[in-house]
């Protein structure tokens, strides 16, 4: 069996899938080792894989008051175009770190195959060094253009197939200015030369295409008939949380006192101005006339008095929370929108940033959710209005609940480890 190296870099969400992944690939026999941020040191492990750390600035950069304030304002062209600017000086620095980080694990371990996130710059490079196979994994569709949607985080404009394949240039043209750091990377620690479009490489050494695997479903989201075949689709990575946990009594007890209620929560995801979400919240919950459970997550959402209709926690796994209650209200993160989507239940996207905005469009286009509320325009009487909607509406409920099916129907980690396994085969 081979070596496989498999590096992400980011969030919560930018890493459980890829724990799902990596154990796949154990399950099958393969020697896997996971590098991302050292702060998800026990939760890799907690799941039996090999843990590798890189540095954590990306997220002590992201968590810091100019973090959540520059991403705040991350929405539509030119909210990205303001939010480049002001972190590309202190982003640059923290990748370079970041390679080199990825390298020192990379070079003992000698992996056969590297896995990477796009934010890992370095896989591509590493492998090319170590004469490793490569391949892209995303759980969003950022890499391969296509003319049926723009690319994720700009606005969809009915402008046609030629505008959306355009969006992809501009991510070219935002990657281009880390083109110098990752070349000198190449150089300097790698002894190897210069590359065009070095940060955002499409190409294997030979010239041909990089595979790319996304971890999505066909259900929710159709490959695009115009992608390439090195493009594929596997169905979403699920990670079910371990056998060993068991939900608190206090929400058992909830759960068992009346109609399910609706589940809130947004992740890390909070905002300049928390205790505003969270009056929004607790209106729309009352207004409506259903239950609630409010997970406050890593955000900060401020909850200290509540009524006896709603619950406060910190978090409960998706797989098992999520199939109790009767619709789910969350800021439109991958994971978690591909969770709630599984559980067959209605959902409302809260779009904060990027990528949450495009999982919104595509949850209410499935028909299996409302009309996105984005957080700056959140209010008690909006957020009311869409809670009221997902939980009424037999069309939503219906779609919700065969999209649901659908879903788990599927094996994503078993398709990509075909998948990966096929691309090894012909190393």
């Amino acid at each position: 069996m081979s070596k496989i190296l498999v590096v992400t870099v980011g969030s919560r969400g930018d890493v459980q899938p890829y724990v799902a992944l990596a154990k796949g690939l154990q399950d099958a026999g393969h020697e896997v080792i996971l590098a991302t941020c050292g702060r998800f040191a026990p939760f890799v492990s907690e799941h039996g894989v090999p843990f590798a750390p890189l540095s954590d600035d990306i997220l002590l950069l992201l968590d810091s008051d100019e973090g959540r304030s520059t991403l705040d304002e991350a929405s539509g062209i030119v909210g990205l175009v303001k939010t480049n600017i002001r972190l590309v000086g202190e982003a640059k620095r923290i990748n370079e770190k970041l390679m080199h980080d990825v390298w020192q694990v990379a070079e003992p371990f000698a992996p056969d195959l590297v896995i990477y996130h796009p934010k890992a710059m370095a896989g591509p490079h590493v492998a090319e060094k170590l004469g490793a196979a490569t391949v892209l994994g995303l759980v969003v569709p950022v890499s391969v253009p296509t003319g049926e949607f723009p690319m994720v985080g700009l606005p969809a404009l009915p402008w046609g197939a030629w505008y959306n394949r355009f969006t992809y240039k501009l991510v070219e043209v935002g990657y281009a200015q880390y083109d110098k750091i990752v070349n000198r990377f190449r150089r300097e620690t790698l002894g190897l030369p210069e590359k065009k479009g070095a940060a955002l490489t499409t190409t294997l050494p030979d010239g041909r295409p990089i595979p790319v695997i996304h971890g999505i479903s066909e259900h929710v989201l159709p490959r695009p008939a115009d992608w390439p075949a090195h493009a594929h689709e596997t169905g979403y990575w699920f990670l079910d949380a371990p056998d060993t946990w068991s939900p608190p009594a206090e929400l058992e007890e909830f759960l068992a006192a009346g109609d399910p209620p609706v589940y809130v929560g947004f992740g890390s995801m909070a905002g300049r101005d928390p205790k505003r979400i969270t009056q929004a919240v607790v209106g729309a919950l009352e207004q409506s006339g259903v239950r609630g459970i409010i997970a406050t997550g890593w955000g900060g959402m401020e909850t200290e008095e509540l009524p006896d209709s709603i619950l406060r926690i910190t978090e409960a796994p998706h797989d098992w929370i999520f199939p109790r209650v009767a619709a789910v209200v969350h800021h439109g993160g991958a994971g978690t929108t591909a969770a709630g989507l599984r559980a067959g239940r209605p959902t409302v996207v809260c779009p904060f940033i990027i990528d949450q905005f495009f999982w919104g469009r595509v949850v209410a286009a499935s028909g299996a959710g409302s009309t996105p509320v984005p957080q700056k325009k959140v209010t008690a009487e909006r957020l009311a209005a869409a809670i009221r909607q997902v939980v009424t509406d037999d069309g939503i409920r219906s779609t919700a609940e065969d999209i649901g099916r659908r879903i788990r129907d599927e094996d994503g980690v078993a398709a990509a480890v075909e998948q990966i396994e096929g691309i090894l085969a012909r190393v």
